[in-house]
């Protein structure tokens, strides 16, 4: 049941954008956003919820100590805590629920994270069918690219409009990456090694989800359109491995106890540029743009019905 309900808690506490993870035991999970820091409870043990109501705890961000409070989450009706944020039943069911709704609404759940003093819980308990590419004459411009799998009529379909319907191909920086190394902090060996693929819109800037392995260089059809980067090829560059070594970015908490308190150190641990490669290299993905009583965009690799347009018809996938 508690890692039931360390699951619960972890979702709920995520939807109130709180960075969320699990800590050493007899806690269950640590919660920072901003200035606040929580850690949390989850038991119906009277011994230990004493424990935690009575011990002070504090964590060290970056050289900054943040005093922690304390969320409990406890389905015993008996228990009375003095310095903690009491969560019984219905408070569980509630926020359990709204988390659900934020996350599909796309909201910030907002939680009342009052201290409890003195309180006792009384509460009970998809991608189309494929058809024949485009039959169409050769341009005789060859350019790396994603196949044409929609043709212009199953495009018309998809938009439900009638109207005229051009072939453009939107430019992307693909990238293949690779990044090694690690870092050591007291006694956490924090490794950064990964690989994997991703793209950048040489437009608009949007990143995707991309990987090479249909990228097919060959001649495009007649009367196709090959929209022109916006974006360099270095600065495209720079911003993904910005945008990786923040995401391989770490953070590293290491427990102490001093007399009666306990005492979290957080330090965060990046990789160095250096150790990172990025192969790069430019492909397009072909759209089928229908004008008629309004501007429809479908994607002719996936099938994908596209949102309104941006300007100069490009786009966001």
């Amino acid at each position: 049941m508690r890692e039931k309900a360390r699951h619960a808690m972890r979702l709920i506490l995520e939807a109130a954008r709180f960075e969320v993870e699990e800590v050493d035991e007899p806690l269950d999970l640590s919660a920072v956003r901003d200035n606040t820091c929580l850690l949390v409870l989850c038991s119906n043990d009277s011994d230990l919820i004493d424990q935690f109501d009575k011990t002070n705890y504090s964590l060290m961000v970056d050289d900054h100590e943040m005093t922690c409070s304390k969320l409990l989450f406890s389905i015993d009706k008996g228990i009375v805590t003095e310095n903690c944020i009491h969560w019984g039943v219905d408070e569980f069911v509630r926020y359990t629920g709204e988390a659900v709704l934020a996350d599909i609404l796309n909201r910030e759940l907002a939680l009342d994270l009052t201290p409890s003093k003195g309180k006792k819980i009384t509460s009970a308990s998809g991608i189309p069918k494929q058809e024949d590419p485009v039959n169409a004459e050769s341009s005789g411009i060859v350019i790396p690219h994603y196949p044409i799998k929609i043709t212009e009529q199953a495009a018309i379909r998809k938009g439900g409009s009638q109207g005229t319907a051009k072939l453009r191909f939107i430019p992307y920086y693909l990238f293949h990456y690779t990044s090694s190394g690690e870092q050591v902090y007291k006694d956490r060996r924090i490794p950064f090694d990964a690989d994997g693929w991703g793209a950048i819109n040489a437009i608009n800037g949007i990143k995707i989800d991309l990987d090479d392995k249909l990228v097919e260089e060959n001649e495009i059809p007649g009367g196709s359109e090959v929209a022109e980067s916006h974006i360099r090829k270095d600065e495209a560059t720079d911003r993904f491995v910005n945008e990786l070594i923040d995401r391989l970015t770490q953070k590293v908490r290491i427990k102490q106890e001093r007399g009666d308190a306990i005492f979290y150190e957080e330090k965060t641990l990046k990789p160095e540029k250096k150790n990172i490669s990025v192969d790069t290299k430019q492909v397009y993905i072909p759209v089928w743009q229908i004008r008629g009583k309004k501007i429809i965009e479908v994607n002719a690799f996936t099938g994908e019905l596209l949102s309104e347009p941006m300007d100069e018809g490009v786009e966001i996938f």
